[in-house]
C-alpha cells in the first residue's frame, strides 16, 4: 500500500469520519475549507460545501505541487519549486483538526496532509516532501523513536503591529503610541485583541497573557504551549484569526518583522523543552461547547521535563538540556534562516540595542544571548521573527537537538555580559549569526544537519524561493539608491 492508502485506511478513521459528519450537522456547517501551509507560512488549499465531507475525506483533493510554494514566479518568469508540466498533490483531511470559524458559523476549516499524486511515475501516492506540515510530524516521530519517546514541547510569543489604514488604503504608521508595557496603549487596542482573543478561544487557543510592545501598534498575545505540531497549528491559525479581525476592524495587521525604523522589531520567541511521558487533557474555551473536534482542543500536560536543572544550581539545565542546547548553538547559524526567513528579518539583527540577537551563544534570563535559558526547564529561542514557518523552525530545532543528544555536544559556559557592550570579545569565541537573508542562506547551505530539516524536494523548493527573494532584493533601485546616488556626480 502507498503512504496515502496507509493514511485513508488507518485504523479509526473511519470513526473520525462519521464524528466530523456528526459535528457538523450539530454546528450547522455548509462549508469547509481544506487547507495546507506553504513554503512561507501561507494557509493553501480548497474549499467545498460540507454536503461533500465524506467524499473529500476518502479521495481528498487535487492541487499543482506549485501550490506550496504560493504558487508564486520567481525573476525570471518560472514557476518556484514546480513548473506547469508537474503534477498534482492530493491533499487529504485529517478528520481530528476540523473546527468552526466563530466568524462565520456556517464555515469550518480542516487540515491536510499532502501527497504525490496517485499516478505519478515516481513513489505515487507517498508522502510529498513539499508539504512542511507533514514533514514536521514525520521528524517528530523519527526523533521521539529515536529517544526513547523524547519528545518536543513549543510555545510561539508573536509580537505583530496593528497598522492604521491610509486614504490610499497603505499603512499610516501605529495604532497605538510606542510605549512598552503602558495599559492606556493596550486600551487603545481592546477591540482588537479582545476579538482576536474570543475567536481564539473558540478555536482552541489557550489564550494566556498579552501586552503592549514598545513599538508603534505592536502587541503580543501569548497562547499555552504544546506539542510542538499543534503549536505550529496554532500559530497558523493565530494568524488566519488576526487577518479576519483586521477586516472587522479596518486595521492591518502586520507581521512583517520591521516596518519601522528606531523601534523594536516583532519578533516571536519559541520557548521549547524536550519531554518524557504526559497525557493529553481536553479543554473547552466557547461558552456554547466545543466548536469541532477534539484535538484542537488538546493540550499536553505532566510528564518529566528533561530540561530542568539535575543538581543543585537552578540556572544550569539537566544532561539533556545541555545537550540540546549544544546542539542549538552550533547548528544556529544554520537554522537562522528557517526562523528569519525574508530580507525584512535581519533589519531586526542590524539594529541593535533592541534586544535582538547576535551571536550563536546562551545565557540565563540573558536578553542580549542568541538562546535565552529563560526559566528552570525551559529556552527560548530568539532568532525568529513573526513572518517565520513555524513548521520549517520547529523541524530545524529538533535537528540541531537530535545532533547534540546523539553526539553528546557540550555548549560553552552561558553568557551573562551584555553582549552589545562586549562585542569584540564575544566574536573571538562565538560565531556571528547571518546579518542578511543571503548569508543565512548560505549557512544552511553549508550546514547538512540543518539541510536534513527539509528533506526531498522541500530543500529544492525552499532555495529556490529564498534565492529568489534575495536576488530580486539586490536588484531592485530603491528609495535609497535615488537618495544616495542621483546626484553624485559630478
Amino acid at each position: 500500500m502507498t503512504d496515502l492508502e496507509d493514511f485513508v485506511n488507518a485504523p479509526g478513521r473511519d470513526e473520525a469520519v462519521r464524528e466530523v459528519r456528526k459535528k457538523i450537522d450539530e454546528l450547522g456547517v455548509t462549508f469547509i475549507y481544506y487547507q495546507f501551509v506553504s513554503v512561507t507560512g501561507r494557509i493553501m488549499g480548497k474549499g467545498a460545501p460540507a454536503d461533500h465531507w465524506e467524499r473529500f475525506a476518502e479521495k481528498g483533493f487535487q492541487l499543482v505541487y506549485g501550490s506550496t510554494a504560493n504558487l508564486f514566479i520567481d525573476r525570471f518568469d518560472n514557476y518556484i519549486g514546480y513548473g506547469p508540466e508537474a503534477w498534482e498533490l492530493v491533499g487529504i483531511p485529517e478528520p481530528d483538526t476540523f473546527v468552526q470559524l466563530p466568524w462565520d458559523k456556517r464555515v469550518a476549516r480542516v487540515f491536510c496532509t499532502c501527497f504525490r499524486g496517485r499516478e505519478h511515475e515516481e513513489n505515487p501516492g507517498a508522502f510529498l516532501t513539499a508539504d512542511c506540515r507533514g514533514n514536521l510530524r514525520r521528524i517528530h516521530q523519527e526523533f521521539q523513536n529515536d529517544h526513547n519517546g523524547l519528545h518536543l514541547r513549543a510555545g510561539t510569543e508573536p509580537e505583530m503591529m496593528w497598522l492604521k489604514p491610509g486614504p490610499d488604503g497603505k499603512p499610516d504608521g501605529g495604532v497605538s503610541n510606542p510605549y512598552c508595557y503602558h495599559i492606556e496603549q493596550f486600551e487603545q487596542l481592546r477591540p482588537i485583541y479582545m476579538k482576536v482573543t474570543e475567536y481564539a478561544r473558540q478555536m482552541g487557543l489557550d489564550m494566556i497573557q498579552g501586552d503592549h510592545e514598545d513599538a508603534p501598534g505592536q502587541i503580543e498575545l501569548n497562547f499555552m504551549f504544546d506539542d510542538v505540531l499543534r503549536n505550529a497549528d496554532r500559530l497558523t491559525t493565530f494568524r488566519q484569526i488576526c487577518a479576519q479581525v483586521g477586516r472587522e476592524e479596518n486595521a492591518i495587521p502586520c507581521f512583517m518583522s520591521k516596518p519601522f525604523m528606531n523601534v523594536s522589531a516583532s519578533a516571536c520567541h519559541t520557548n521549547i523543552s524536550l519531554w518524557r511521558g504526559g497525557e493529553d487533557k481536553l479543554k473547552s474555551f466557547g461558552d456554547d461547547g466545543m466548536q469541532g473536534m477534539p484535538q484542537p482542543f488538546t493540550y499536553a500536560e505532566g510528564g518529566e521535563n528533561t530540561f530542568m536543572p539535575e543538581g543543585d544550581n537552578p540556572r544550569m539545565p539537566g544532561k539533556v538540556g545541555l545537550q540540546a542546547m549544544g546542539g542549538l548553538i552550533k547548528h544556529q547559524r544554520g537554522i537562522t534562516v528557517l526562523g528569519a526567513s525574508t530580507v525584512n528579518s535581519y533589519r531586526r539583527f542590524l539594529e541593535p540595542g533592541f534586544w535582538a540577537p547576535m551571536y550563536a551563544n546562551w545565557g540565563y534570563q540573558n536578553r542580549t544571548a542568541g538562546i535565552r535559558n529563560s526559566a528552570p526547564g525551559r529556552f527560548e529561542y530568539k532568532a525568529v521573527d513573526s513572518m517565520h514557518n513555524p513548521y520549517l523552525l520547529s523541524a530545524g530545532l529538533l535537528k540541531a537537538m537530535d545532533d547534540g543528544i546523539r553526539n553528546d555536544i557540550e555548549p560553552a559556559p552561558a553568557e551573562q555580559r551584555n553582549i552589545y557592550d562586549h562585542m569584540e570579545e564575544v566574536a573571538k569565541t562565538c560565531e556571528k549569526l547571518p546579518m542578511s537573508l543571503g548569508e543565512g542562506i548560505e549557512a544552511l547551505e553549508n550546514d547538512e544537519v540543518a539541510r536534513s530539516a527539509l528533506p526531498g524536494e522541500m530543500y529544492n523548493v525552499f532555495m529556490h524561493y529564498k534565492k529568489n527573494e534575495w536576488d530580486t532584493f539586490l536588484s531592485t533601485v530603491t528609495e535609497w539608491d535615488m537618495e544616495n546616488y542621483l546626484d553624485c556626480l559630478p
